[in-house]
Formats: C-alpha cells, sequence, structure tokens
C-alpha cells in the first residue's frame, strides 16, 4: 500500500471502531513518533478499542497485546509496519514512510516458501550462495535463491559521472556514522531509501570506470542496510541486503569488501546462537581477505573466528586467533585501508580480546583477568560517536566484575552501560545486556547487585 495513504484503512473497521481524529491528539502523535506502541494502545482502550479488537486489527495475538499494554517494547520493523497498516495509521507517523514497491525491490519478497523455511536452512542456503560468489562454486549446495524481485521502477539518470557515485558514497558514510552512534533503528529507513534510489543508476548509462565503482558503493550500501536491519532484529532482510552486497562486490572485484560483507553476516549467526554456521562464512571470509592482501581485513576476520570457536567451547583455537589477531593488525597498513575496514582499529583489537574472554569466563572464570583489562582500555578508548559499541563493551565489563566477585564495581559499570543504552535505538543491545542481567540477578542478595537488577528489568520491560 502507499505509505501516504494509510489512514483510511482497507475494509472500513478501523473507521468504525477508532474516532476519526484519534491519530490526531498530541499525546497520541507523540506515542506515534516515538514508536511507544503500549502508549498507543493504552490511549487506544481509552477510546474504548478492546484488546481483542486491537488483536484483530493488527494480526496479534490477545497475549501479545496484553504485554505490550504492560511494557514490552515493539521494535521489529515488520511488526510495526503492520501495526500501523492494520490501525490505519499513516506510516509517516510513525517514521516508517517508504512504499511497498521500494521496500520489495530494495529487500526482496518475503512470501511463499522461503518465509516458511526454518532458520537452519536459510542459513545453509545463504552459506551456499556465499561460496559461489568467493569461490566461483557453490561448493556448499546449488541454490542460491532469488534475493530480490523485480517490481516496475522509477526511471533512472540516462547517464551518470564519477560525481554521482562519490554522491552515494558519502550517504553511505554519513548514514554508517548515525548507525554507531544511535543504532540501526534510528537510520534503517534513510539506509533504504538511499540504496532505493542508488540502485536506479545501475540502469544508466556511464564509463566502465564509474559502473565499477557503483558496483562497490551500492554492494557497501546494501552492506550497511543489512547491518540496519540485523540491528532492528530484521533476520531475512539483512540476509536479503548481504546477498545482493556480495554479488555486487563480486561484480566490483573487491575482495575486502567481500571479505567484510562475509564477516558481517557471520555477526548475524554469533548472534543467533550458531557459531558453526558463523564459522563457515568466516572462513570463506578469510579466502576473501587473503586475496585481497588487507592484513586488517584478514585480522577482523580472525578475530571473530576466535568469537566462533569460544562460543564452541574450544579454549585453545580462540586464544591462537587472538594471537593472530594481533599479528596480522600490527602488520596491517591503517593509513591505506578501505573505507569499510577502517573501523576496526587497536580500539576495536581490545574490544574483540574482552569480548572473546568474556565468552570463556561464562565457562571458566579465569578468563576474567584477560576480559577486565582489554575492555576496560576498550571503554576509555571509545567516544560518542560509537555510543553502541562502548554501550555492549560496559556491559560485558561489568559482566566480567561480576563474575569476579567485585559486585560494587559490576554495579556502577552497569549503570553507566544502561546509561549509554538509553538514547540507543537498536534490539541487539537488549540481547548483548542480558549475560549481565543473569549475573545481576543470580546476586540479588547483595544490595549493589539487586539494584542492577531492578534497573535491568525496568530496562527490558520499556
Amino acid at each position: 500500500m502507499d505509505a501516504g495513504n494509510g489512514g483510511s484503512g482497507q475494509d472500513g473497521r478501523q473507521g468504525q471502531l477508532i474516532p476519526s481524529d484519534a491519530w490526531e491528539k498530541p499525546d497520541m502523535r507523540e506515542a506515534l513518533s516515538k514508536r511507544e506502541i503500549s502508549t498507543v494502545y493504552r490511549l487506544l482502550r481509552q477510546h474504548g478499542v478492546s484488546q481483542r479488537q486491537i488483536a484483530a486489527m493488527t494480526g496479534q495475538s490477545q497475549s501479545e497485546v496484553s504485554e505490550i499494554l504492560k511494557g514490552r517494547q515493539v521494535m521489529a520493523y515488520d511488526v510495526l509496519t503492520r501495526i500501523s497498516d492494520g490501525l490505519g495509521v499513516a506510516r509517516g507517523y510513525m517514521g516508517l514512510a517508504y512504499d511497498e514497491a521500494t521496500a520489495i525491490r530494495v529487500v526482496g519478497a518475503a512470501g511463499g516458501q522461503q518465509a516458511e523455511e526454518d532458520e537452519s536452512v536459510k542459513r545453509r542456503r545463504f552459506l551456499a550462495h556465499a561460496a559461489q560468489v568467493t569461490m566461483g562454486a557453490a561448493v556448499l549446495g546449488t541454490e542460491s535463491g532469488n534475493w530480490s524481485a523485480n517490481p516496475a521502477r522509477t526511471p533512472a539518470p540516462g547517464r551518470i559521472g564519477m560525481t554521482d557515485v562519490r554522491q552515494v558514497e558519502a550517504a553511505t558514510r554519513a548514514l554508517r556514522a548515525l548507525d554507531y552512534q544511535y543504532g540501526g533503528g534510528f537510520c534503517r529507513d534513510a539506509v533504504v531509501a538511499q540504496l532505493s534510489w542508488g540502485q536506479q543508476m545501475l540502469e544508466s548509462n556511464g564509463t566502465e570506470l564509474v559502473k565499477s565503482r557503483l558496483f562497490v558503493a551500492l554492494a557497501d550500501l546494501h552492506s550497511l542496510a543489512g547491518w540496519t536491519s540485523f540491528d532492528t532484529g530484521l533476520m531475512d532482510s539483512a540476509r536479503g541486503h548481504f546477498a545482493n552486497a556480495l554479488d555486487l562486490a563480486k561484480q566490483g572485484d573487491n575482495h575486502p569488501l567481500v571479505a567484510n560483507v562475509l564477516y558481517r553476516m557471520g555477526r548475524v549467526y554469533l548472534h543467533q546462537d550458531a557459531p558453526n554456521d558463523a564459522l563457515k562464512l568466516f572462513q570463506l571470509g578469510q579466502i576473501a581477505a587473503q586475496e585481497s592482501g588487507s592484513e586488517l581485513a584478514v585480522a577482523v576476520l580472525c578475530a571473530n573466528e576466535a568469537w566462533a570457536y569460544a562460543m564452541m567451547g574450544n579454549h585453545d583455537q580462540a586464544a591462537k586467533l587472538l594471537g593472530r589477531t594481533k599479528d596480522e593488525f600490527a602488520r596491517a597498513d591503517l593509513a591505506n585501508a578501505e573505507s569499510w575496514v577502517k573501523f576496526f582499529n587497536e580500539t576495536d583489537v581490545y574490544a574483540m580480546i574482552g569480548t572473546v574472554h568474556t565468552v570463556l569466563a561464562q565457562q571458566d572464570v579465569t578468563h576474567t583477568k584477560y576480559a577486565i583489562p582489554a575492555l576496560t582500555r576498550a571503554v576509555d578508548t571509545y567516544d560518542d560517536d560509537m555510543a553502541r559499541s562502548k554501550t555492549f563493551m560496559l556491559g560485558a565489563l561489568a559482566t566480567n566484575h561480576l563474575l569476579d566477585g567485585d559486585i560494587d564495581q559490576g554495579a556502577k559499570v552497569g549503570g553507566k552501560a544502561l546509561d549509554c543504552a538509553e538514547g540507543i535505538k537498536s534490539a541487539r543491545v537488549r540481547d548483548r545486556l542480558k549475560p549481565l542481567q543473569i549475573e545481576a540477578e543470580l546476586r540479588r542478595n547483595n544490595a549493589d547487585a539487586r539494584e542492577l537488577a531492578d534497573r535491568l528489568s525496568a530496562f527490558f520491560a520499556a
């Protein structure tokens, strides 16, 4: 449906249940703009709309509606759009305003058999596609799947030059900075809208040099769209964007970017507690990184392989790969590194060392002696432009202090993590703070730990 025509509804049910001026009330507009669905539902209840009616309009169960009314936050983009369309709210009121044709063309339709596939099947399909792109043969399977549909498009510019491509690159840099600072939920819609415009250039005329650079620029923008989708909990959209990014990076003959995309999709699988599948992607990424000759790209992949091995309980391999991370980073040409790998600086090396040892510390508490100094170094170096990463590291540092028996310091650092988290629109922040919540709850007999546990519970319920 057109985003601007959402206010009328599709069958008149909304008009019968919800007063026509309900969406224009200041308190309702404020709740919609902040995507505070619990407040929206409470205001609808005041207008006499029952939980059952809300559930029927939004396609949710009554128990889901009840949980949201009690404070459960809704962050997933697809759920927010379903709620918006079901209630008959203009998507623009919730900052969701780009049309369906754009969404389908840029992200790919998720209907039919693909939507019904088990997540493990989707992971295998992506691995097959990644292997085909990286190695030129589908060594893990033959089906790569269709990652995008082809509806009618807005006419593309007739001819493009390097200035047009540089504009795409500049937009990507600016949007990536917003993602780092405020989270994917803050800028994903803008990334997708920019991608819709950028992809039109693929149909334009231009020199071979311009088109090759355009492939790389759009691959990087697709990678950012995948990352912001991941950050907001949209796993299928993330997978589709990363698949398109791989194809375009390969067309642009850019091995470092292929490695980077594979690293990022591997991180999605780590987040899903699938370290075996993540490791396969990281290993494919190593092939591309080594072909590129970029020690920095190799270091990134080594660090993430160490993370995967730590999750699998393989302490020796994790330690070995952390050692190689340091060695490759020490040899890297940081000044001439490509833009999408420059993020991996000395601070990130310490952050990854601390992250890997945090995973290991939850299996063997002696690893806190390695995790705490590395995380402290990272936290002290991150600035406000990397607020999300700093929040992750503060949460991990607090967890280690609790594991180490220093409850006072753990509670203090945990409070700082929550302070940082409040301004970030990221589903991952919540997930990365869960280990801290578990450790705080285990120590409820301590007043500081109990206060931290209560504050974490309030954060998760908000």
